[in-house]
């Protein structure tokens, strides 16, 4: 379980998140939403420790970013490392042994080729894959639907499903919300900063409707269209 009270981040005078409040437990896939500039990833980064943050961070795993396999939007990779040498980098980082990697390549990736050269879709199912061989207890997943073919998009799918059945916990952002009705048990709405709205499964499609109302409004009245 992890407990988060009033976490606030700010750049300078520029407040990117305010006062959040959120649970989350084992066995459950939660969704954040909302527009570019929301907080998200920033969000994200405060969970994993990657940017420091006021309020509190509770959890039973401790110390917590040693259990969180973080995968970011864009993963950065050295240059002169294959994507074989990149998962065996990872599991080593968490004292795992990774297994038969080549066994392990459900997106049938190139391992002896450099990661450096891969696509962008490519680079993400790598990044994904090494953070499962790690066997975290949390899975941040910001965006992992972005750029990824729609073969792989219902390999993660089955992928978040399997998390979930082994008592993970399991946070991912998306901007394409059927996915995130495909997967999420709870979703939350991250707006100015802020949550301003959590919704369990049940009450997917009000969400849907608020920030489609709120989102697009007259906008498309205004072009006028003929």
């Amino acid at each position: 379980m992890i407990q988060i009270d009033s976490l606030s981040k700010a750049y300078g005078s520029h407040i990117v998140l305010r006062d959040i409040r959120l649970q989350f437990e084992k066995g459950m896939v939660y969704g954040i939403v909302g527009e570019n500039g929301s907080g998200k990833t920033t969000l994200f980064k405060c969970l994993a420790g990657l940017e420091t943050c006021h309020g509190h961070i509770k959890s039973e795993f401790n110390p917590i970013k040693n259990h969180i396999g973080f995968l970011p939007t864009d993963p950065y990779f050295f240059s002169k490392i294959t994507g074989k040498e990149y998962l065996q980098l990872l599991c080593n980082a968490r004292k795992t042994s990774g297994g038969h990697m080549d066994e392990k390549n459900v997106f049938d990736l190139p391992l002896d080729q450099y990661a450096s050269t891969y696509s962008t879709g490519m680079k993400k199912k790598l990044a994904l894959t090494a953070i499962l061989l790690q066997q975290n207890d949390i899975y941040i997943l910001d965006e992992p639907y972005n750029g990824v073919d729609i073969h792989s998009n219902m390999i993660i799918t089955e992928i978040i499903h399997s998390l979930r059945a082994l008592n993970k916990v399991v946070i991912l952002s998306s901007h394409i919300f059927s996915t995130l009705r495909d997967t999420c048990d709870q979703i939350h709405h991250l707006r100015d900063g802020q949550i301003s709205t959590s919704v369990t499964r049940e009450n997917f499609d009000s969400l849907e409707a608020e920030m489609k109302a709120y989102t697009i409004g007259n906008r498309i009245a205004k072009l006028d269209l003929k």
